[in-house]
Order: C-alpha cells, then structure tokens, then sequence
C-alpha cells in the first residue's frame, strides 16, 4: 500500500470544500504522560483549531470538563481562564466515549445519562481509592502506608463521567519487572469488576462497562482483552469505567449527524441521536450510516489517533487487535469506500511520551498493525504529537 506522507495529505485536503477532521487528543496532540495533571497544549494548536471552526471536532476517552479536563489545559495554553468562552476557543467535540459533548463556547451536554448514573459515577473514584489500597500491598511490599496511599490518590482519576484507575505511575516503581506488571494489570481488572458488580447491585445493571487502554480487541464475550505487559511495552496501563454506548465509533456517527445537519439543514440520524442510543458494534453502525446518510452528503473525513494495536494470539492462529482508536478509524475508512469519499486514516506516534509504546520509527508497525489488517494507515506522523501539531498549523493556514 502506498502511503501519503504528511505534506501531501495537506495539499490535498487545503483545497477540499466539505471536510471533517475527527481528532483523538491525548498522544495526538499532547504527548501522553504518567500524570494526567501535567499534560500540556500548544497555543498555536489551539487557536488553529479555532481557524478550522466547522471543520474539525476532538473524540476523546479523556474529558473536556473538571480539574482533569482538556478544558483547563486550553485555558493554561491561552493564560486566560476567560477567553476560551469568550471567543469560542475551547474544542467542540465528544469526550469520554461520546457521552459528554461541548461546543466550541464551552457549553456541556451529557445526552441519554441518567441522574441514577451520575450519582454512581460521582462516587466511584473514592471507592476505586479504597480498593486500591486494599489489593496493593502484597503486590508492591516495598512500599510503606504512606507510599501506598500516595500511589492509590495518584493512579484514580476522578473524571466527572468516565472515572479511570491509571497504572503508569505504580508500573514506573516496579520498571522491568514484567510479572508483577502483569499482576498488577490482573489485579487492575478485578477491582473494576467488582465497582461493576456493586453497580449492578445498585439497580445499574447495563450502565457501565470497562475500557482497558490499550487493549487486544473483544474476546468471545465482548470483553476488551488486556494487552500484557512485555520487556519495552507494558501494554495495558488504564481500566475507564465508562458508560455503556461511550464508544467512539458511535461518537463518530454522532459527529458526522451533527456536520451534515448544520450543513444540510436535516439530521439523517435524527435530531435527538446519541452514543446511548446508537448501535454498538461496527457491523449495525455501518448499515445505520448507509441506510440513512444520502452518500452525496457525506464529508470527507480524515480521522486522527494514535492507539491502535495487533498483536498475536499465544498460539500464533490469529490476529488479536485492538486500540482505542481503531474502532473509530475502521468506520471511517468504510465509511469512505461506501461513500466515494477518500477517507484519510492518520497514525500519530505516541511513543515520544513517558509511556513506554510501540513505535513508528522504523516503519515495521510492530504491535501497531499486521500484514493483514483490515486497517489501513494512509499517513504516519512518527514525530510524534509535535509533529503532527506542526501540521495541523500549516492546514489551518492553508485553508484560511
């Protein structure tokens, strides 16, 4: 397959009249780090997404909203706290999933949740801290009381509608220690099994599921498959708790409704359509896109990420892939094939971070992709987010 390379995917989407870019955040166009509290945002890259108003929209499993939101990090990049919602320079998009979305002005939606779901959710980082504390002291001895409540406070994120147990900083005090990273990622999967059962007990059956980030795809049972730890990639690091529908594939037909709407004037899928009520698996959401979406109103997509995985089976008989970007970035592309509209897929490489990732440096994609994956990459950024920031500038100017 020939591949595009990023000035060519510029020149040739500065001149296209309908285009949307749905854009991943975290690896993309931040580096990916171990506290979530130190991310950083280029101004430049935030006031070009302001330049594109229309023509790109963020779909992240992070939020937009709290102290961990990509909102603050928008307001530290502009040193104004104000002038994001002033003049509409916050980025319009869906976070956690699909479930929480913003407009450009900051204004917050969460379509389809119930208050019943908030409350559990509101709760949840505080529980995730308590069974922290209770399953990490055999695993890490080395550490004192203190130590350990430092480690527990600092691996929750207590995300408003996605509440996240993240392992970076507890797999950075046990570096090369591959078996008790991976006791670490079992014990991970346990404790968010049983918040899962506590919901369920809490009349919440169905409301929630886990997202393992990065992950091997679906098992038999629609489970997403932990990546294991090996020397130079720890695999698996987070565990989202999330609500059931927040899966970026229907973030991304929510996306494309709302675009065609305010370019057409007519929601294909409804005015009402949301991640919590759209299908759930690629096949359903395929044939809802096809069925209802006339092909001559369809936009040309580019979509953005960074987290896509494949990797082996033990036996060596399959293929196991997964990602948190892939999902999104495969209904894209057939989105594409089915509509005529050449449909760009983009990889940006996240391994430039403090989190140990597969690379793109020597162009092999190991661990990334397969000689026969479905997915195709159209244009690799292997500088990483600072890269793929520099180009995102360049189109914003281009186009203006």
């Amino acid at each position: 397959m020939q591949r595009q390379t990023p000035d060519q995917l510029l020149q040739e989407l500065a001149g296209v009249d309908d285009l949307l870019i749905v854009q991943d955040l975290d690896g993309v166009c931040m580096q990916l780090v171990k506290d979530p509290l130190t991310r950083q945002m280029d101004r430049s890259y935030v006031e070009a997404a302001a330049r594109l108003e229309g023509r790109f929209v963020v779909l992240t499993n992070g939020e937009h909203e709290g102290r961990r939101g990509v909102n603050r990090l928008v307001e530290q990049s502009l040193g104004d706290p104000e002038r994001p919602g002033r003049d509409g320079l916050y980025l319009p998009g869906l976070a956690a999933g699909g479930v929480q979305l913003q407009d450009r002005y900051g204004q917050l939606q969460h379509p389809g949740v119930s208050d019943a779901e908030m409350a559990f959710l509101a709760a949840a980082p505080r529980r995730m801290e308590t069974l922290l504390l209770e399953r990490l002291p055999p695993l890490l001895p080395e550490l004192d009381r203190a130590a350990l409540e430092a480690s527990a406070q600092a691996a929750v994120l207590d995300t408003q509608v996605s509440p996240t147990v993240n392992l970076n900083g507890v797999f950075a005090a046990v570096a090369g220690d591959v078996a008790r990273q991976r006791a670490l990622q079992a014990m991970l999967l346990e404790l968010m099994g049983q918040l899962l059962a506590e919901a369920e007990a809490e009349g919440l059956k169905g409301s929630f599921f886990l997202h393992v980030a990065p992950n091997l795809g679906r098992d038999a049972h629609g489970q997403e498959r932990v990546k294991p730890s090996v020397p130079g990639d720890v695999g698996s690091t987070d565990v989202q708790f999330m609500l059931t529908g927040s899966l970026k594939e229907a973030g991304l037909l929510v996306l494309l409704n709302q675009h065609i709407a305010r370019r057409w004037g007519e929601a294909p899928l409804g005015e009402g359509f949301n991640v919590r009520t759209a299908p759930h698996d690629h096949d359903a959401l395929l044939k809802l896109a096809t069925t209802r979406i006339a092909p001559d109103r369809m936009p040309l997509l580019v979509g953005v990420g960074d987290t896509v995985t494949s990797t082996r089976s033990e036996d060596g008989s399959e293929w196991l892939r997964g990602g948190s970007d892939r999902g999104f970035l495969t209904l894209l592309q057939d989105l594409g094939a089915w509509s005529g509209c050449a449909n760009r897929v983009v990889l940006v490489d996240s391994s430039h971070g403090e989190v140990d990732r597969p690379n793109l440096a020597d162009g092999t994609l190991r661990g990334i992709s397969d000689p026969e994956d479905p997915l195709r990459l159209d244009v690799l950024m292997p500088g990483g987010p600072t890269a793929y920031i520099s180009w995102f500038v360049a189109l914003a100017m281009a186009r203006s």
